[in-house]
């Protein structure tokens, strides 16, 4: 695993994925996680990037219930959300899986299907204050609570002691001043697949 480097911890981090990888965005409720995967993918749209390689689990969650606020069929939920990162995998697409992802089942399934299908695995670490979430969650539609974002901060510190051990090629500890300023601080490379070999 190749976590970031001493080096590496200076912003902007520079990263350069092969175009079979799975970027894990992990981290509580109202932490900035489909904000910035979306500025993630907007400013590298002269690359090829595009929103549909963005898979969240509210927009699974929307196509089946008409309302990504609906927690009450998680497993429906997840089903579809695996099912189409499998299908961008077959297609050898890159993909950003956008969910909390903070329990060790839901990071180890996405684990396994990377590994199933030999793709590179790299997790974003959204360490962001209960407060700042708090803050991000009053200025949208979909409200979750405080009882829950504290709740999804436990889990947070779980996290920053076990991903060490669970397996992942990259790893990067975003703060806040990461989700307000992407461009200036994440500088995203993907790595176009090399020419089919026609004498293979």
């Amino acid at each position: 695993m190749d976590i970031a480097s001493p080096l590496q911890r200076q912003r902007p981090f520079k990263i350069t994925l092969p175009q079979r990888s799975l970027i894990v965005l992990c981290g509580p409720a109202g932490a900035g996680k489909s904000t910035f995967a979306q500025h993630l993918v907007h400013q590298n749209l002269h690359a090829g990037f595009a929103p549909s390689m963005v898979i969240s689990s509210d927009y699974c969650r929307r196509i089946i219930f008409d309302d990504e606020t609906n927690q009450q069929a998680n497993r429906e939920t997840f089903d579809l959300f695996h099912f189409i990162i499998t299908k961008r995998m077959l297609q050898n697409r890159p993909t950003i899986a956008d969910s909390t992802a903070l329990t060790w089942d839901a990071r180890h399934k996405l684990l396994e299907l990377a590994h199933r299908h030999n793709y590179l695995t790299c997790l974003f670490i959204f360490n962001i204050s209960p407060e700042i979430c708090l803050r991000h969650e009053q200025q949208r539609q979909r409200r979750v609570g405080i009882d829950v974002i504290n709740y999804h901060f436990g889990q947070l510190q779980n996290l920053l002691s076990e991903y060490p051990r669970e397996g992942w090629h990259q790893v990067y500890q975003l703060s806040e001043a990461d989700i307000n300023a992407p461009e200036a601080n994440i500088h995203l490379t993907i790595l176009p697949s090399p020419p089919a070999n026609p004498e293979a």
